[in-house]
């Protein structure tokens, strides 16, 4: 099913509501209309359709800003609204895509997040509460029903923290003429317990401190000390 609807004015924020159930799309079109009055809201009920209102909406976007907005069903008769939702984002940068759902798991979550949804509604909210949760779009805020929010948070506290960034590399041997400058030695002290040339070593000491972006053997004692090499 596919709505045929005067084009948009220019300028005009357009909605697009992709959902196979008649009465949820009517539903969620009336919501795009309570939450901005000024929209002109096209509907879709299955993946095919979709993409057709989408052929014909490229290029009207009038105003150039993001502020255009697809409220997507995951399980769509003829395919996934995640893969719209991709589609949605490569070709249509001024349309936030939205998940309307009833899947309420990590798996649909996390997939529609990775696709590029920019909020995700579950359908058993009353309409004073997705219409609010729809105009935090305009403040910049996603759209995310209450136990969305939590089950993300859950997921980034379960996380284990992120580890330290990888020290700059140092070959074996600059390690050596660190730990060396982090005891104190200067360069011929320490060509002499390498058994190299002072002129070698200051290549090394040079290369060492462009590496660790330190200019004074100080810095590089300091270093040499968080690296547990002295």
């Amino acid at each position: 099913m596919m709505d045929i609807l005067p084009s948009p004015r220019p300028s005009q924020r357009i909605g697009l509501v992709v959902e196979d159930r008649p009465d949820t799309r009517r539903w969620l079109a009336a919501m795009l209309k309570t939450a901005f009055p000024e929209i002109a809201v096209r509907e879709a009920s299955s993946l095919s359709a979709a993409r057709i209102c989408l052929g014909e909406m490229r290029g009207q976007h009038g105003s150039g800003k993001p502020d255009d907005i697809a409220l997507v069903d995951i399980g769509l008769p003829d395919g996934s609204g995640i893969d719209l939702i991709r589609e949605i984002v490569a070709s249509h940068p001024t349309l936030s895509p939205i998940v309307t759902t009833i899947y309420d798991d990590d798996q649909h979550l996390y997939e529609a997040i990775a696709a590029g949804a920019q909020g995700y509604l579950l359908k058993d909210q009353h309409e004073e509460t997705m219409v609010r949760y729809l105009h935090r779009i305009d403040m910049g805020e996603p759209p995310l029903s209450p136990s969305v929010a939590q089950r993300i948070m859950a997921h980034f506290a379960r996380r284990p923290p992120e580890p330290p960034a990888d020290p700059v590399a140092l070959t074996p041997r600059e390690q050596e003429v660190l730990a060396l400058i982090g005891k104190g030695l200067r360069i011929p002290e320490a060509a002499r317990v390498l058994g190299l040339t002072p002129h070698t070593v200051a290549g090394y000491v040079k290369s060492i401190y462009r590496k660790l972006n330190v200019s004074s053997r100080a810095e590089a004692a300091v270093e040499a000390m968080r690296r547990g090499i002295v």
